[in-house]
């Protein structure tokens, strides 16, 4: 087993505002934190892989099929490959959460041009 501590991590600006960091993974599956600043956002965009999640802390609006959704301290979400989505902290605070992709992300800093996943620019 490997144990993973927040304190441990070393986070890297996937975008402005955006920070994400590999906490774990394996085969399968890979568990991300991130934590996106007030104001920031995570512009649209797709992935192969099946994401679900976890806020903890702050609220972040989702937008995804013509919706937006909010998700705060305690809410989990999950979306199925391929599905076009963003997400923005309209809020005065961080917000902070895990979410797993599966199966793993090639480069789970996925604003890297080299990465095959990436979102695009």
């Amino acid at each position: 087993m490997e144990r993973v501590s927040l304190a441990d991590l070393d986070p890297s600006e996937a975008a402005d505002g955006v920070n994400l960091a590999l906490m774990a993974g394996s085969e399968s599956m890979n568990v991300q934190h991130f934590e996106i600043e007030p104001g920031a956002t995570v512009e649209e965009h797709s992935h192969p892989h099946e994401q679900a999640g976890f806020i903890y802390e702050g609220e972040l609006t989702f937008l995804t099929d013509g919706e937006e959704i909010v998700c705060g301290p305690g809410d989990s979400y999950a979306l199925p490959g391929n599905q076009p989505h963003a997400a923005e902290n309209r809020g005065d605070e961080p917000v902070r959460g895990v979410d797993i992709f599966s199966p793993p992300r090639e480069n789970p800093n996925w604003q890297s041009a080299s990465d095959s996943d990436a979102a695009p620019e």
